[in-house]
């Protein structure tokens, strides 16, 4: 198998961050303990996946300020905020004070569309405003105009004994660079690089021709192309790719057991389009690191990407993801070209 011509530069992984209702701090410090354990094994960053009204991250900013005093080196990134959930003057300010407070490690990923159940959730959300709200890329584009230091007021200057800022505090220069839009269309890939971000695909992309094919990785290189292309950047624009990768070397047979049968169950959903979306699936990929590494080799989409945040399973547990996140960074990312920071 010939090597991919991108060896891996950048190793990371994405947690969804579940707990139990009834003992939430518990789950919380689990997520904050496995940001701490990737830096120690070497992970150049962590991502976190955004989950409102249910037992996961809700709050991402949040889980990072704290993990960015908790660690020294390693990236922190979302994946995705949702940015119906949000106000975009807000979230500059938060991201930029979190940056600011990481010493420049943060990565925002943000997507845009009205929220998860907009229906159930409009009136609590948005309850004077919900048919006038605009979900489209514009409000990426406010988000990134923010960030990037531009006018957010019209006033700058002294009024009484409190001076004011005409752009959003504290300004972070650096972050406006370190933006991210996840993607699973051919849209989302090109306005994404026509604005200058960085691009994140995922185990899911959307099957727009009617008439195929339908195979995942041709799907998402399509996708990595179509962004590059219209990047000022070109071949040199940023991408991450975040499949469902299980590396067994180290798991004992009934975790091994237990993974191959997680794989099994949402496999089926991976042969056609799901849903009125067209939704497309990428196979979870267990096994151990070498027959990981093949088939990635071989992944048309892999192929093109120096950078991964590989997505933990969501439904494991605590001691899980400690066998499966060492497993990766060493065994996995090796087998990948991709060498710890200071090796």
């Amino acid at each position: 198998m010939p090597p991919t011509p991108r060896p891996l530069r950048k190793l990371g992984f994405l947690t969804i961050g579940l707990f139990d209702e009834t003992d939430p701090r518990r789950g919380h410090e689990s997520t904050l303990e496995i940001i701490e354990l990737g830096e120690r094994l070497g992970f150049d960053s962590a991502w976190l996946r955004h989950r409102h009204l249910q037992y996961g991250i809700s709050s991402p900013v949040a889980i990072m300020a704290a993990a960015s005093q908790r660690t020294s080196r390693i990236e922190l990134g979302t994946a995705v905020i949702p940015l119906g959930w949000e106000n975009p003057l807000r979230l500059a300010e938060d991201l930029a004070t979190v940056d600011i407070l990481s010493g420049g490690r943060v990565n925002p990923g943000v997507s845009v569309g009205p929220p998860l159940h907009f229906d159930e959730v409009k009136g609590a959300l948005y309850p004077d405003t919900a048919d006038a709200e605009d979900f489209s890329y514009e409000r990426v584009r406010r988000l990134l105009d923010l960030v990037r230091g531009k006018p957010a007021s019209d006033f700058s200057g002294v009024r009484g004994f409190e001076v004011f800022s005409d752009r959003v505090q504290p300004h972070s220069p650096g972050l406006g660079r370190r933006l991210w839009y996840g993607g699973g269309s051919l849209s989302s890939a090109r306005w994404a690089g026509e604005h200058g971000m960085n691009f994140l695909t995922s185990s899911v992309v959307k099957a727009e021709a009617p008439e195929g094919p339908y195979d995942f990785a041709e799907i998402q290189l399509s996708h990595i192309r179509a962004f590059r292309a219209a990047h000022p950047d070109g071949e040199e624009a940023r991408v991450s790719q975040g499949l469902v990768v299980i590396p067994t070397d180290s798991a004992s047979a009934e975790q091994r057991a237990r993974y191959e049968e997680f794989a099994a169950k949402r496999t089926p959903r991976t042969a056609e389009p799901q849903g009125p979306a067209r939704l497309m699936f990428a196979p979870d990929i267990v096994g151990t690191s070498e027959q990981i590494a093949e088939r990635l080799r071989a992944h048309a989409a892999f192929r093109e990407v120096d950078e991964v945040a590989f997505a933990l399973p969501f439904t494991f547990e605590h001691e899980d993801y400690v066998q499966i996140l060492t497993d990766m960074a060493t065994k996995l990312g090796p087998a990948l070209g991709w060498t710890p920071p200071g090796a």
